[in-house]
């Protein structure tokens, strides 16, 4: 039985991973190495539970006994013997990710599960070599208090007793798991990104402005944000890495990232966190 988790990484999905299953009674450790954005995580953490009181959907027990639920630590080589669920979420990085598992792999017990919250990169590539029957994909949705959604990736040795279990677990959270075939970007990123993608072509050869494509999409294609608004909200370097990501993995120039977002992304324009994207915020 699943229990007790450990989060590594805590930008916006780790803290949003560990906020989720925290609520629901998992014992959670949530670690990053920088202490510094461990500390705003607990405070973007505490914030979140705070707007979910404004809107009348927990009380302050409940926000209290949440947090009680989640561990702080910066060294990853004092994660618990007993954690049954690792939940990697940093950067989409392939050779960090392997390195990390490595280091982790021997630090618990021979029976936890390693799950992966990249939103593109091959799961049979990331579980060679480490317990790869016990290795899946667990890509959750941005915003995840909000989004129900849970892509369930299986590499290709992936176990069924495995697969079984983080079905359960995902349902377990009050989130809807659908089962995706392990190709670059699964489902989600594979259709989102390439179309994010050709907004910003649309931009790089003048077709309308950056609002009136919005608009566009926003009107005529019924979406809650147009594609330049939700890349800026996503962040340009991750739009990137993922197109980068589906450009090698099908070697189609379909996927070829535009030359627009290559030259924002250098430029450290990189969206809501930046402070500027397509939009100033």
């Amino acid at each position: 039985m699943i229990q007790n988790i450990a989060v590594i990484g805590c930008g916006t999905m780790g803290r949003g991973i560990a906020l989720v299953f925290a609520q629901f009674g998992y014992s959670i450790e949530l670690f990053d190495v920088n202490k510094e954005i461990l500390n705003k995580s607990l405070s973007m953490i505490d914030k979140d539970l705070d707007k979910q009181i404004r809107r009348g959907l927990i009380n302050l027990e409940a926000k209290e006994t949440a947090l009680k639920k989640i561990i702080p630590n910066t060294k990853i080589e004092s994660i618990l013997y007993n954690t049954d669920l690792v939940i990697e979420a940093i950067y989409e990085d392939k050779d960090a990710k392997l390195l990390l598992y490595k280091t982790i792999h021997q630090l618990v017990k021979p029976e936890c599960i390693f799950a992966t919250n990249t939103s593109s990169i091959s799961i049979t590539e990331l579980q060679v070599n480490i317990r790869p029957e016990l290795f899946i994909g667990m890509h959750f949705m941005n915003p995840v208090t909000i989004m129900k959604l849970v892509e369930v990736i299986k590499g290709h040795a992936t176990s069924t007793e495995t697969y079984e279990k983080v079905i359960e677990i995902v349902k377990s959270i009050n989130k809807v798991p659908v089962v995706v075939n392990d190709y670059p970007g699964f489902i989600a990123n594979r259709i989102l990104i390439p179309m994010i993608n050709e907004a910003i072509f649309a931009v790089y050869e003048g077709v309308a402005s950056i609002k009136d494509i919005d608009s566009v999409m926003k009107l005529g294609a019924n979406l809650p944000m147009g594609p330049l608004e939700l890349a800026d909200f996503i962040g340009l370097d991750i739009c990137l890495n993922i197109m980068n990501v589906l450009y090698t993995g099908f070697n189609d120039p379909k996927y070829r990232p535009c030359p627009l977002l290559k030259k924002m992304v250098a430029a450290k324009k990189l969206g809501k966190k930046s402070g500027e994207g397509f939009y100033k915020y």
